[in-house]
This record gives C-alpha cells, structure tokens and sequence, in this order.
C-alpha cells in the first residue's frame, strides 16, 4: 500500500498538487533568468570576461530559450507532455549544476546555453499541461492566475536571492540553488503529473520542419540580441535578421505541403491565440524596459544595492501575488476577459507614466511607490486573461503547440523591447552627455524616453485588444468547431466567458 499522503490524493486535489509541481518549475526558470544579472560583475570578475564577452552569459541561455520552445511545445503533444516536462527539467537541474562548477568562459558559456533548452522542454509545455487539467473556465482562470504570479513575482525574487547569495557566499551558488529545486520537482512531477498518451508512434515526425523553425527562431534572437552591439542597421543584424526571414518563409511553406507538420497551420486561424499573442508581445515590449531599466536607475542613479532594489519591486510583485489569490479570476468572471484585460493595460500605462517622472532625488514613497503598484495592478490583470483567451479555444490534440506559440511571443518581444529600448535609452544618454550633460541627468533622460516610448508600445496592445479581441467574443461559438471532440465538453464555458468579453 502507498504509505505516501501525496500519492494517495484524490483526483481533485492531485491537479492542484500538479499545478504545485509545473509552478515550481516556472519559478526555476524565471528565477535563473534575474538571478544571474546580479551576479555578473562578480563572474566578469572571476572568469576574466570581456564586457562584450559577458553579455553572452545571458544572451547563451536566452537564444536557446526562445529558440525551442515551440518545437518543445509540439514535442510535448506528439511524445507526452509529462515525459517533456521532466525531460526538460532534468536537463535544466544538471547544466545548473555545471554552471556552477564552470571554471571557464567557454564551459559556463556552453552549459547556460544547455540551461536554455532544458527550460525551454518544461515551460514550453506548462500551459498545456494547466489547460487539460483545469477544463472548467473558473479553475482554468485560478490556475492560470497562479502561474502568472509564479511568472512576475520569481523576477524580483531573483534579484534578491541574486544579491544575498553572491554576497554571503559566491556566484556560483546563484546556480547550486537550482539543485534542490529541480530535484524536488522531478519527484513529485513524476509522482503527480498525469501521464498523456504519446501519437508520435502512429505518425511521421516532421523533423525537416522542426529544424526549420528552430534555426528561424535562433537566428531571429541572435539577430535582436546583437543589435544592442552593433546597432539595428548592422550587416549583422540585417544580415541575420534576413536568414531568420527565409527559413521561416521555409518553414511555413513545408507546413502547408505535407501531411504531418510539426505546426499545423490550422493553429493559426485560431484569432484568440494569434491576437492574444501579439497583444502579450506589445505589453511585454513595454513592461521588460521597466523592470531592466527600472533596475539600471535604481543602481547607477539612487544607488541602490541589488538587495535593496529588489525590495523596491516588492510592490509590483505583492500586488500580483494578491490578485492571483482568485480576484483576478472573479473579476474575469464577473466582466470579462477583455474588460479586465483593458483596464490593466491601462494602469501599466498610468505606472510607465510615473516612472518618466523619476527624478535624480525622487523618494521612493510616493512617486517610485506607486508607479510599482499599477504596473503590478497591471500586469496581474493583464497576463491572466491574455492566457485565458489564448488557450480557451485550442484543441487539445495542440494544447503543447499552443503552449508554445503563447511563450515564443512573450521570450521574442521582451528580447525585442530590451534590445529596442535598452540601446534607445543608451544611445540618448550617451547624446546628451556628448553635449555637456552629467551622467546622472543623461541616464535618467534615457531612461524616461525608453518609459515613454514603453507606454506607447501598450498603447498599440489596446488598440489591437479593441480591434482584433473584442469583436472575437461575438464570434465565439463559431470558433469552437476546429475543437475535436474531447475538448468540446468545455466549449460552453469558454463560449460564454467570450460572450460577456463583448458585453
């Protein structure tokens, strides 16, 4: 007999327990990704990088990232997403484990850039697996209200695990941390998750396809990522910028062809995901120029300690915390995904707003404060229903491919909005300083330009909310008949959560 309470749970309480497992895994990740930035001096330091060479500790693990996680999204509907999943977090744990033994550029450089697959295998299939197990619309909404939090709110605890760990003990620990976490997830994944039935043995695997798609994605980020070096009119970021162009071009005419793509194209007449993705990419465009410049400004203009810049975020991510306790969830359910979605567009709005305002002598409270807040009563209002209408419609033959699609967006337009308004800010700092300016004026300048043009970026996310989401609610129950069969038994729900997005 099973002696183990976990084991024994009922069903309902095991997709909780599950839904438990997949969030720590998203926290690993997201964790590693801030984790590591304030780290970086003190691994220039010991590994004798370049300053153009460090950048690659980040951009290895970030080109890896973005790259695989549709073809890992789709590995996960052909071959099992639990087997993907913890595939991907054993892949993750051990090349953890190697960057934080690397006694070298090249080695830590190599296993970050094997980090970035492993991550990618699980979050590319976290979705899907929170879609089939939460069917019922109000569930689905608590559960995604959850993940979000898990999302933003491991951004700030890295920034703060970052700084205690580098200071009490050395970087390396920044990585070691990820062991017992992974660990830890592997075993209960394996005892929790639900096992998914494999199709790839009754089909041929699209592997042309697969490769096609990754190496456009890869080459795509490669592309974005040098701009910050060599600029956007670079032959390098042309160049690059051109190939990732062909090999999509490729890619999308292989699809249409032949019997069994790897990206069914079908999945793109899918207005709910391919709307709710570019609306994600817009808000995510503006919202990672706050949190890496808000960074920025807050070290090199106040001053500030990596410890005591991640609690100055601590608004940002309690707020989110509180809403993902079911409020945002009742809000949906009370006045729609759009209503809400709306109206938190509109306060990331209102907080890039205050934060162009920041001053070399602004205090903290009220101004600082508050501009945290309403991007984090932003964000907790946003994200959750942005993956609502996503997913509400997918089959759930695609739900990995879905998966997928949903994270590409988010990992793609935060390298675009961080190579955009990171070298805009940089280079307008750099003007002004070139004409007499002092430093501290120059970067706050750079700063509230990158804030503005942030702004501007949701902006185009509600005019293309209002355009291409909302008229989708009208609509709505003719989206449903791509669904097959086993997904239609939530097709009610879903239909009139999209009734009311259109009230």
């Amino acid at each position: 007999m099973n002696t183990f309470p976990l084991l024994r749970a009922s069903s309902d309480q095991r997709r909780w327990l599950a839904l438990m497992v997949v969030c720590l895994a998203q926290l690993m990740i997201v964790l590693d990704t801030t984790i590591v930035n304030v780290a970086l001096p003190s691994i220039q330091r010991d590994l004798h990088f370049t300053q153009g060479n460090l950048t690659w500790v980040i951009n290895a693990f970030l080109i890896a990232f973005g790259s695989f996680l549709l073809l890992a999204g789709r590995l996960g509907d052909l071959f099992g997403r639990k087997r993907i999943f913890l595939i991907g977090v054993v892949t993750f744990t051990l090349a953890s484990a190697l960057c934080g033994f690397a006694s070298s550029q090249g080695l830590l450089i190599a296993a970050r850039f094997v980090q970035g697959i492993g991550g990618a295998l699980s979050a590319s299939v976290i979705l899907a697996i929170i879609v089939t197990e939460f069917p019922l619309a109000e569930d689905r909404a608590k559960a995604m209200s959850a993940y979000v939090f898990v999302a933003v709110a491991g951004g700030s605890l890295g920034l703060l695990a970052g700084g205690a760990l580098t200071q009490a003990l050395n970087w390396h620990w920044i990585f070691f941390v990820n062991l017992p976490i992974g660990v830890a997830t592997f075993g209960l994944g394996r005892a929790l998750l639900p096992s998914d039935r494999a199709v790839a043995a009754r089909q041929r695997i699209d592997w042309l396809g697969s490769l096609l798609v990754t190496l456009s994605l890869m080459t795509a980020v490669y592309a974005i990522v040098q701009a910050t070096s060599f600029g956007w009119g670079s032959v390098q970021v042309l160049g690059f910028g051109a190939v990732a162009v062909a090999l999509m071009a490729a890619f999308l005419a292989l699809e249409a062809r032949i019997a069994n793509p790897i990206m069914p194209l079908r999945i793109l007449r899918l207005r709910g995901l391919v709307g709710s993705s570019a609306v994600r990419g817009f808000l995510v465009t503006g919202m990672y120029s706050t949190f890496f410049l808000g960074t920025l400004y807050l070290e090199h203009v106040r001053h500030y300690s990596a410890l005591q810049t991640g609690l100055a975020f601590l608004p940002w991510t309690v707020t989110v915390g509180i809403l993902s306790l079911g409020i945002t969830a009742r809000l949906i359910g009370r006045f729609g995904a759009i209503r809400v979605l709306l109206s938190g567009l509109g306060m990331v709005i209102v907080g890039l707003a205050l934060l162009a305002t920041d001053g070399l002598n602004t205090q903290f409270f009220p101004t600082i404060f508050f501009a945290y807040f309403a991007i984090g009563l932003g964000i907790g209002s946003s994200f959750t229903p942005l993956l609502t209408i996503a997913m509400a419609n997918v089959p759930a033959a695609d739900a990995g491919l879905g998966s997928g699609i949903v994270n590409v967006s988010q990992q793609v337009a935060g390298a675009f909005g961080l190579a955009v308004l990171g070298t805009i800010a940089a280079n307008h700092s750099k003007g002004l300083e070139a004409h007499g300016h002092t430093l501290a004026s120059s970067l706050i300048a750079g700063y509230h330009l990158a804030f503005t043009i942030g702004a501007g970026s949701i902006v185009v996310a509600i005019i293309t909310t209002l355009a291409v989401l909302r008229p989708l609610g009208r609509r709505a129950p003719a989206a449903t008949t791509l669904a097959p069969a086993p997904a239609r038994a939530i097709a009610p729900q879903a239909d009139r959560a999209l009734e009311r997005q259109a009230a």
